[in-house]
């Protein structure tokens, strides 16, 4: 077992009794430090029934426990393990942005030096649940215990005997360091210990299953057709006689089957400012009626709306996916991109596939909406005719939510129903329509 005095457990002490620790300029808690860039020590004060109040100073580079990839698979030192602490209701990015503003401040002059490591999401998840108490001592896989390294040792004593040809050996039977010779050598033993040493951590299922983008498996699948093929072989020979009852038979031809079209996709542009966004998109697209989005009370990542197009499908209507940026595409969900909705920012297109607006719009719809009587960008206008541009009478807002504008919103509708022609008829000219598309 760890030590009471072992940092983390103090750390994790503290946290459990409310009395958080100081950091300082010096070993005792009389000259606290004005920030983490200044401190060099943190004091902890616990109390106990038997010595009563005691104040335990530990420098703030003192390496700890916690092994962290972030720190080359080496000892996390406790100004990191602290730093994490004191943000651990931060965000990612909030996290990164403080580590890399107290690491300046740490190589200021007067300042105590040294650098914080930044946690991954994973090991600053198991350190702060750990040090808040919802885990045990040694459930965290990160945190190594202070009989690691014997029990290493007992089980490489144990792997030697097995290799000098004793038979199996029990952990309990391999020998202390401090006790009698190890079976099988001691040059066996050292070996075996830089082996150990020398093993690279596994991930858990959250690190190994993440990724940074989408993966084409598409070379699998064309790999597979090859065996499906032969499944499908013609066997060789002779080919049997048909009775002549079954020959005269007529001939029953099977329903034909349609497969289920794709729904096709719409992005919307994630600017601020733009008049349309997942918010107020929905009921523009079917109710035709304008409303500012920071009016509108959704939340949601990705829409659904149904949309009749008679040139495409007379008989039933179409499902569009609507969604505000391509981070969870698949490699073949570019090609049902049908509509692109645009402020004339060209930094929009930095993640598509296509990230130059002319091959953009040879592929998919622009769509510009502004306020009417507004200059469009001269962004826009060089784009040319694969750019459509619409405006809208301006919104002004009044008491309680209400327009006061004496413009009313029946021409929202007009402004619409060109918008999902113009869909329409490019989604017809890129062949939707046919062959179940």
């Amino acid at each position: 077992m760890a030590t009471r005095s072992d940092p983390l457990l103090l750390l994790r002490a503290s946290i459990a009794s409310s009395t958080p620790p100081i950091p300082t300029t010096s070993s005792d808690a009389s000259t606290p430090a004005d920030s983490l860039a200044h401190a060099t020590h943190l004091v902890f004060n616990t109390q106990s029934a038997a010595d009563g109040a005691q104040h335990t100073a530990v420098p703030l580079s003192t390496p700890t426990r916690f092994i962290s990839a972030a720190a080359g698979d080496k000892p996390l030192d406790l100004r990191s393990v602290y730093f994490c602490w004191l943000h651990k209701d931060s965000g990612v990015g909030d996290y990164i942005s403080a580590t890399q503003a107290l690491n300046q401040q740490l190589q200021a002059d007067g300042a105590a030096g040294g650098t914080v490591n930044n946690l991954v999401f994973v090991e600053k998840l198991d350190l702060v649940t750990w040090l808040s108490g919802d885990a045990s001592e040694h459930e965290s896989e990160f945190i190594k215990s202070e009989d690691n390294t014997r029990q290493v040792r007992q089980e490489a004593d144990a792997v030697a005997g097995i290799a000098a040809g004793d038979g199996d050996v029990m952990m309990g039977e391999a020998a202390d360091l401090e006790g009698e010779h190890v079976k099988g050598g001691q040059k066996e033993l050292e070996r075996l210990k830089d082996i150990y040493a020398m093993e690279r951590r596994m991930g858990d299922h959250n690190t190994v299953l993440r990724g940074v983008k989408p993966t084409d498996f598409s070379h699998i699948r064309k790999h597979a057709e090859s065996f499906l093929r032969r499944t499908t072989i013609k066997p060789t020979g002779p080919t049997p006689a048909i009775p002549a009852a079954i020959a005269n038979r007529p001939t029953v031809k099977p329903i034909p089957t349609s497969r289920r079209p794709e729904q096709p996709i719409i992005l919307l542009s994630p600017s601020a400012s733009s008049l349309l966004r997942l918010p107020n998109i929905k009921s523009f697209l079917v109710d035709g009626v304008y409303t500012p989005p920071d009016t509108a009370t959704t939340t949601a990542n990705i829409l659904h709306i149904n949309r009749l197009l008679p040139s495409i499908d007379p008989n039933r209507p179409l499902r569009f996916i609507l969604v505000d940026t391509p981070d969870h595409f698949k490699p073949d969900y570019w090609s049902r991109v049908v509509a692109v909705f645009t402020t004339g920012q060209t930094w929009q297109f930095k993640g598509y596939k296509w990230t130059q607006p002319a091959e953009l719009f040879s592929h998919a719809l622009g769509v510009y909406v502004g306020w009417r009587g507004e200059l469009i960008p001269d962004t826009v206008k060089g784009w040319g005719r694969g750019v459509l541009s619409a405006q809208l009478d301006k919104y002004v807002g009044g008491p309680g939510g209400v327009e006061k504008n004496s413009v009313s919103r029946w021409r929202d509708r007009e402004v619409v129903e060109d918008i999902w022609g113009a869909i329409e008829g490019s989604m017809r000219a890129r062949g939707w329509g046919k062959e179940g598309t």
